[in-house]
């Protein structure tokens, strides 16, 4: 390895001693994935890289060391969040300790900002290089964090080419890298063949669930996704219904939602295989976040809903934190709403299921979505996770591929 060095204006690179360590934190599923990726990118380029920091399974598999589990910090909203704060302090607290007496050549913030960027400040202060992968939606709310983002960040990774813009706009250093997603989604999915690794018939209607991987959003999108599914099936015969489940615990709750509010659904719950899934429906019934991302990619109509606290619903809207038309990213990137958007009050049974029997039916709207779904699937891929990888080496002053 090589570490870069200044002789006047001209780059050197010099023969490092002592391998590689690098710091990444992950907050939920989606980042420890992004997260992965981007360490399998690096460690084909660099040998023996050590990684420590917060993962998930995902990244444990790809040499993390995780000092934490990675579902204690796996928490959302203003409210929800309070019981938990000061066990998400005192980890915060505890790595950042262990990080400064341990210092990595850089720190990673995969995602997760609330947590990562009061992190990266620390790490700022004890000289240590600092890079947040996914900019944190200073575009859509507490725009006044474009600051801190300047003052403790090197680098950030955008995922989306809109983000880059803003952020260099505001003088925040940023590299688009793309989203490592659509390298990994084929730009022309093959419905016959997962329906037959699941086992479905070709020709019987197919909806996919993906009510989100926290407990919280189970908790309360559980009802009207079940419910809209139960009332579409009233007007498609035949209609099968399967929900990937992220991980034991959500399966078990969704479960037994499932079996109280629609006991007559045909309805399938399967671990993990959201990619299957949503590869073999027709369209798709997702609570907002990355899921949006992953059925645009799989280029499926798709109806959007989401709930959160109420207190937190209440003090977002009143004091205006929200500052963008559409808070699913499928919209976002597609700068309309080709995706219904039934968010709070609005998240209802009642609501949704029309809304599904539409993208279900509609031959003519199903054509215009997967043809626009499918350009900003092109738009997105960048060879994400080589490109991020790069990036960092770069800021650390190694040779990529070196």
């Amino acid at each position: 390895m090589f570490l870069e060095g200044m002789v006047g204006t001209k780059k050197v690179f010099m023969h490092r001693s002592t391998s590689l360590h690098i710091a990444l934190v992950a907050a939920e599923p989606s980042g420890d994935h992004l997260g992965a990726a981007l360490m399998q990118a690096i460690n084909a380029q660099i040998p023996d890289v050590s990684y420590s920091g917060i993962g998930g399974p995902e990244m444990i598999a790809a040499g993390m060391q995780s000092l934490y589990p990675m579902d204690k910090l796996s928490v959302m909203g203003l409210v929800e969040v309070l019981p938990h704060l000061p066990e998400l302090l005192r980890i915060r607290r505890q790595l950042a300790q262990h990080l400064i007496d341990n210092p990595p050549d850089v720190f990673i913030g995969v995602d997760a900002p609330d947590f990562n960027l009061g992190l990266a400040k620390k790490m700022k202060a004890a000289g240590i290089r600092t890079v947040q992968y996914v900019a944190p939606t200073v575009w859509a709310w507490k725009q006044q964090r474009v600051k801190i983002l300047r003052e403790v960040l090197d680098l950030v990774l955008s995922i989306f080419p809109f983000e880059q813009e803003f952020l260099l706009r505001h003088h925040v250093p940023s590299i688009y890298v793309g989203h490592p997603l659509a390298d990994q989604v084929p730009l022309n999915p093959d419905p016959a063949s997962a329906r037959a690794a699941l086992g479905i018939a070709r020709d019987v209607p197919l909806l996919a669930l993906l009510p989100g991987s926290r407990v919280g959003e189970i908790k309360r999108l559980s009802k009207p996704f079940l419910e809209a599914a139960a009332m579409l099936a009233q007007q498609l015969p035949h209609l099968k219904v399967v929900a990937p489940m992220v991980n034991g615990r959500i399966h078990e709750l969704f479960e037994q939602q499932r079996q109280q509010l629609t006991p007559d659904l045909d309805c399938s719950l399967v671990d993990k295989q959201a990619d299957l899934v949503l590869e073999a429906a027709d369209a798709v019934l997702t609570a907002s976040g990355t899921a949006t991302l992953q059925t645009l990619l799989y280029q499926k109509p798709m109806v959007v809903g989401y709930r959160v606290n109420a207190i937190t619903y209440r003090l977002l809207t009143l004091f205006r934190r929200i500052k963008i038309k559409h808070i699913a990213m499928a919209n976002l990137l597609a700068g309309e709403a080709l995706a219904p958007e039934f968010i709070q009050h609005r998240c209802t049974a009642e609501k949704i299921a029309p809304a599904l029997l539409c993208l279900m039916t509609d031959r003519q709207q199903i054509d215009v979505i997967q043809q626009r779904y499918r350009e900003i699937h092109r738009q997105l891929q960048q060879n994400a996770a080589k490109k991020a990888a790069d990036a960092v080496l770069n800021l650390l002053g190694i040779a990529p591929g070196q």
